[in-house]
Parts: C-alpha cells; sequence; structure tokens
C-alpha cells in the first residue's frame, strides 16, 4: 500500500502547531522534549521507487540558550543600571550634600560626581547663591513679590507691635537670606523657611519695644532695620541655621486703623517742623559765610590803614631826626630852609594869592572874602594880586 507521505507530515505539524504549550518542567526536561518534538517534525522517510518515501529521514536539530543564562545576563544588567544610577551633575550656584547610610560624609561643587546608589549615599543639592526672601505680617499675591498697593495680605496676628512708649504699632516688613552652610541648614533646623520668619518676628518685636513710636513711623526707620538685621543674625547663629542675613526692609509701618488719622496729622506736623528748620539752617549757611567775608575785608583793611600809618609817623620821625641833627649843625641856614619849605607847602594849595608889602597891612582891614576872593575887588594902596 503506498502512503502519500508528504500529506500525512502537513497533517502532523498542522496539528503539532495547534497543540496546546505544556508548562515547562525544568532545564533539562525541557530541552529534552523539545529536541524530540523537533526530531519528530524534521523526521522524513526516504522516497521509494514510485515517488514514495522508503524510510525515515532525519535532520540536525537547532540549538537554543537556556533560561538560567538569560536570567544571569538580566541580572547583569540590571547591576549595571544600578550603579550608573550613582551618576549625577550639581548646578552652577548649588553645593551636593552627600549622606552615606544617612550620616554626612563630603560635600562637592557644580560639576558631575558620582555617588554609591541608593539607598547607601544620598544626595541633596541646595541653592546656596540664591537669595531667598520671608515676608512677616503680610504675604504678597502672586509670584511677582513685589509690595504694591492691592498686592499684599496683611496678617495682623505678626503685624501688630508694641512700641517702648507704649503704643500699638502694624509693622510689615521682609527679610532677605542665602544660605551659608549647606550641611547646618540640612540637619540642624526643622523647616528653616517657618524657622526664618519666627525668628525674624521676635527679633523685630524685641526691636520695636525698645523704638518710640515716633522713630518707627518717620526719622528711625533705617536704625530699625539695622537692629533688627543685626539681632537676627545673632538669633540664627545660636540655632546654629547655616543662614546668613542679607537684609530686613520695613515696607509699611503704620498706627492701628482707630488713630491714623491723629498720628498722620502729627508725622505732617513733624515734618512741617523739619521743612522750617531746613529752610534756617539753609538761610545761616548762606548768610554766615558773606558776614564772614566782610569781616575779613574789613579786618583787612584795618591792618592796611594801620601799617600805612605807622610807616607814615616811623618816616616822618626819621625825618625830623635827620632835620635835627642838621639844624644843630647849622641853626640858621637850617631854621631859613625849614621857613621856605613850610610857606612851601602852606601856597602851593592855595588857589588865589594875596600879598601886602610894607606897611600897607596896618591900613587894611584884616578882614578879607577869603572863600570868595574871585569876585573881591582888589584893595587900593599898592595891593597885588596873583
Amino acid at each position: 500500500m503506498n502512503w502519500d507521505w508528504d500529506k500525512l507530515q502537513e497533517k502532523r505539524d498542522r496539528q503539532q502547531r495547534q497543540r496546546p504549550v505544556r508548562p515547562e518542567r525544568d532545564d533539562r526536561d525541557t530541552f529534552d522534549h523539545d529536541r524530540s518534538d523537533e526530531d519528530a517534525r524534521t523526521r522524513r522517510p526516504s522516497p521509494g521507487p514510485r515517488g514514495g518515501s522508503s524510510g525515515p529521514h532525519f535532520s540536525m536539530p537547532r540549538m537554543r540558550l537556556p533560561n538560567g543564562l538569560m536570567l544571569g545576563g538580566g541580572a547583569a544588567l540590571l547591576v549595571l543600571l544600578w550603579l550608573l544610577s550613582g551618576i549625577y551633575i550639581v548646578n552652577p550656584g548649588e553645593e551636593g550634600v552627600v549622606l552615606r547610610f544617612g550620616k554626612y560624609n563630603r560635600t562637592v561643587g557644580p560639576g558631575p560626581h558620582y555617588a554609591l546608589p541608593s539607598p547607601i549615599e544620598t544626595v541633596y543639592k541646595p541653592q546656596v547663591a540664591r537669595i531667598m526672601r520671608s515676608e512677616v505680617g503680610y504675604r504678597s499675591a502672586g509670584e511677582s513679590r513685589t509690595f504694591q498697593q492691592g498686592q499684599v495680605r496683611g496678617i495682623p496676628a505678626e503685624a501688630s507691635m508694641l512700641t517702648g512708649d507704649e503704643n500699638i504699632v502694624n509693622v510689615q516688613f521682609s527679610v532677605q537670606y542665602r544660605i551659608a552652610d549647606p550641611v547646618a541648614y540640612l540637619f540642624n533646623v526643622y523647616e528653616p523657611d517657618a524657622m526664618v520668619r519666627n525668628a525674624a518676628e521676635a527679633a523685630m518685636r524685641e526691636v520695636i519695644g525698645n523704638s518710640l513710636i515716633d522713630a518707627a513711623i518717620t526719622d528711625g526707620k533705617l536704625q530699625i532695620q539695622a537692629e533688627a538685621t543685626q539681632l537676627l543674625q545673632t538669633i540664627l547663629d545660636r540655632y546654629g541655621a547655616g543662614i546668613d542675613v542679607i537684609a530686613v526692609q520695613l515696607q509699611d509701618v503704620h498706627p492701628p486703623d482707630e488713630v491714623r488719622d491723629a498720628f498722620k496729622d502729627v508725622a505732617s506736623a513733624r515734618e512741617d517742623k523739619s521743612r522750617i528748620i531746613n529752610e534756617a539752617e539753609a538761610y545761616r549757611n548762606e548768610l554766615l559765610p558773606r558776614a564772614r567775608g566782610e569781616a575779613a575785608a574789613l579786618r583787612n583793611e584795618a591792618e592796611a590803614y594801620r601799617a600805612m600809618r605807622v610807616q607814615n609817623a616811623e618816616g616822618a620821625a626819621a625825618r625830623f631826626a635827620a632835620v635835627s641833627e642838621e639844624y644843630a649843625k647849622a641853626p640858621r641856614v637850617t631854621g631859613q630852609r625849614l621857613y621856605y619849605e613850610a610857606v612851601e607847602d602852606i601856597l602851593k594849595n592855595a588857589g588865589d594869592k594875596v600879598v601886602l608889602d610894607g606897611k600897607i597891612p596896618e591900613k587894611v582891614l584884616p578882614y578879607l572874602p577869603l572863600p570868595g576872593l574871585k569876585g573881591a575887588q582888589p584893595a587900593t594902596g599898592g595891593t597885588e594880586k596873583k
């Protein structure tokens, strides 16, 4: 009986494909079973004299990788990925704080670094160059953090403070700070932002309690800011917070709403007083230099006049001494010469001159219109007008 071996083989192949897959038992049984199935599928009878198959024909089985080796490769890949997860980058303006089994180990700067993967080592990256801000007495609305009317929400419980003269004032201020020691900032305090706000409120209450309300509202704000900054830094250093306070800035200082109008009037009066004082100071600063200049000019003129008079007197004294010495040598000649010089000094400044010779002066009335001599008639009896 001749069998159609090709059709029989195709039927067996279809049955093998439709057969459900049995669960695997172990590596050896699975490998042997797969090899027996492969042998059964590839075994073909040899062809007979009429084109049929005269006997079975065997082909080489296909090799498969054991499941244990595949699991080992997957585990090695997972270990490699776990080791590579320790690579991290610290950005500019940050510092990397590395903990090993929860204990501080080291601090690294910006750049790529490697740490043993979690849970062996843990990395924190605080932003040490960032200027942070804490608000006391109010909260800004939105991300702009600008203090403008209508964009803030007051916190009366934080803003209400008592001054040194037992007056109530509402103080709204902000604190600017940065991280100075990242290790202390991360592990010495809990919730550092809330701690900074509470410490700033305590420091400001102490400073306001030592100040008068007039200074807090008008011209004492700069001193209050400086004292609050120094006191807040002292408190944070005592806590070991690792925070450096940059500035404390007063945003708004005003009395309660019930007495705000009265305080505005007082502040206006103080401003008027300061304005008037400044105007008086300006007038004084303008007048005093001018008076000092005039006094210096008068003093210089007096000094010059004194020096001139002294020098003239000294010259006259020296001339008199010289003439006296010459008079002692020749009294008659020197006396006549002095008489001529004296007459010359008298007559050189006279405009009109009247000379009477001989006995004429005895007959003439000794009254002459000397001031109006040009209009007078010359006297008779030998008068000569020069």
